[in-house]
């Protein structure tokens, strides 16, 4: 990167990165309570490597003329460095993998509530019909009974 950049003065002494830096040295063999030296110094290293590959694209993405900054222009920033490069690029696989879950799962999840709708929701105990004062196949009077399922629109819920 070019030169550093110096911070503001409000953020001067202020530890952005402390709890996920002291377990990143705890499991890279360091003590489980690192010197605070040590912490604010990596913490620097690690914001102003932040800042400065901010700055780095935004200034990519103001010479082709945009005002927003894409993912495209981090890319081409950390292009020189392939363990970065490599590193990126799997995270950014395995953050779509993960929204490809959850979408599928929240999609097979209300299916299979809609499967099991017919089953055990809320109703009149009672005659065939459910009109009241009859008796049903189960002999009750034309009480409610709960199942555990509830019905949310056209979503059904079983209660755990």
């Amino acid at each position: 990167m070019a030169e550093p950049r110096a911070r503001a003065a409000r953020q001067k002494g202020q530890l952005n990165f402390e709890k996920e830096l002291r377990g990143l040295l705890y499991a890279h063999g360091d003590d489980p309570d690192p010197l605070p030296e040590t912490v604010r110094v990596l913490d620097e290293i690690v914001t102003d490597f932040i800042i400065e590959t901010c700055h780095v694209a935004s200034r990519y993405a103001s010479i082709n003329g945009r005002q927003k900054v894409k993912l495209e222009d981090f890319k081409f920033v950390v292009s020189k460095d392939e363990r970065l490069l490599g590193r990126m690029t799997e995270l950014i696989g395995m953050e779509k993998e993960l929204k490809q879950a959850r979408k599928t799962f929240n999609m097979d999840e209300g299916k299979a509530g809609l499967e099991r709708g017919g089953l055990g929701r809320k109703r009149k105990r009672g005659g065939k019909g459910g009109e009241k004062g009859e008796e049903g196949e189960d002999g009750g009077d034309g009480e409610e009974v709960d199942d555990g399922i509830e019905e949310f629109g056209a979503f059904t819920m079983i209660a755990g």
